[in-house]
């Protein structure tokens, strides 16, 4: 039986599985997870940790032996017993496969629903996803706990009484393990929404480092006290060396003209991306953000582009063609103070598409037009009714996307 001690920070949803998966199989885990033992963001970063678990990630888990083992899947397997990991190869699959389809289908939706909530991260509107009590079999395994662990914020924060009618199975998978005894030795008594939560800008901004004043020196006051020939003297003696001389490699460099701004001889334009982007991401994108860009926008100097993705037939694992999002985004990271665009995954793994809405400023960068190859692109008429509904729908994440055919998955914003 497994028996060590497992390092966290207080409330962490990932380490409710390895603590209720101890309660089944009976493993003895010790919890760090306050001082002295344990501070959050400095006992990952000490060198003792980093030999044991080298990404310095929690939850972690050093067992009595000495074995060492971190990622919060890995550590609920470890503590449990042959019922939870599943006693055939049949029901070892399917709680695999739940447990894995809780990571990648439920932990990212849920977490942009909540974590605004919990003022962590800016408001993002994602759909949940539906399930069926038990996961794999006619008892608790490891795949019921991850997943009642992963929704645990959402009935906490976001699922209010109304929202949880449409989802009868997932309730009831939810409401009977919390109410098993191991999951209550953990958990306690799970105190369920009543309203939902909405994203507190004023949490969110208090959550975020805060940067210090520069303060002013003495020495700057007693050096102006100081007379100005004594002044002169010390500068002359502080006069930095004369610069060596560059060789022929580095002479040809700096021979080299600099690379122009494609949009430094633009007139300034009435739309402040900038402020735009601000209301986006801070305050309600139907009723705020969407009107404000409608009121300020600039067609003389700004235009829209519809875009597709033109190898739908390539795109396998979900996960992959977000990557393959975020790797254009890097790639065109010097068009961020003028672009901006909302790029949507539709569809699921081998059946999906990506499209997106990007505003743009006059003219196109020629570094933009040799990174998006890949894509079709169509200018949208500002004034037309299919470019005000591509724009609702695809800078709000909310719509039938009916020029689609696939369901929304997830979007990616380039800002």
């Amino acid at each position: 039986m497994a028996a060590g001690t497992l390092y966290t920070y207080p409330e962490n949803w990932r380490a409710f599985k390895a603590l209720i998966a101890a309660q089944y199989s009976g493993a003895q885990v010790h919890v760090l997870s306050a001082p002295p033992h344990f501070h959050f963001g400095q006992t990952n970063r000490i060198p003792e940790f980093l030999r044991k678990f080298p990404a310095g990630k929690f939850p972690a888990f050093e067992g009595d032996d000495g074995f060492c083992v971190f990622e919060s899947n890995a550590i609920a397997y470890y503590v449990s017993n042959e019922e939870l990991q599943g006693s055939t190869p049949e029901a070892a699959a399917q709680v695999v496969h739940w447990v894995s389809f809780a990571d990648s289908d439920i932990v990212p939706p849920a977490s942009t629903w909540v974590f605004p909530t919990l003022g962590i991260m800016h408001h993002n509107k994602q759909a949940t996803e539906n399930m069926k009590t038990f996961m794999a079999g006619k008892q608790v395994t490891l795949a019921d706990i991850t997943v009642v662990c992963i929704l645990l914020w959402l009935y906490k924060q976001v699922l209010e009484p109304s929202f949880c009618q449409a989802f009868p199975n997932t309730n009831r998978l939810f409401l009977t393990c919390i109410n098993q005894p191991q999951f209550r030795a953990v958990l306690g008594e799970v105190k369920l929404c009543e309203k939902m939560a909405q994203f507190d800008a004023k949490k969110f901004a208090e959550s975020q480092p805060k940067r210090d004043t520069p303060r002013k020196e003495k020495g700057s006051q007693e050096e102006k006290q100081k007379p100005q020939a004594e002044q002169k003297e010390e500068k002359k003696a502080a006069a930095p060396a004369p610069e060596e001389k560059m060789d022929e490699c580095e002479q040809a460099l700096a021979a080299e003209p600099k690379a122009k701004d494609t949009f430094a001889h633009l007139p300034k334009s009435t739309f402040v991306l900038d402020e735009f982007k601000r209301k986006y991401s801070n305050e309600d994108r139907l009723s705020v953000a969407l009107p404000y860009f409608w009121e300020h926008f600039d067609k003389d100097g700004w235009c829209l582009w519809y875009s597709e993705y033109r190898f739908p037939e390539e795109l396998t694992q979900t996960f992959m063609s977000c990557n393959l999002i975020t790797g254009m985004f890097q790639q065109l990271d010097k068009l961020r103070k003028n672009a901006f665009a909302s790029i949507i995954l539709f569809g699921t793994n081998n059946s999906s598409s990506i499209s997106g809405v990007w505003e743009l400023a006059f003219p196109l960068s020629p570094d933009w037009q040799v990174d998006c190859k890949s894509y079709t692109w169509w200018k949208l008429d500002p004034g037309s009714e299919e470019a005000q509904t591509l724009v609702r729908e695809y800078f709000s994440w909310e719509g039938a996307f009916q020029h689609v055919g696939k369901a929304f998955n997830q979007g990616k914003i380039f800002k």
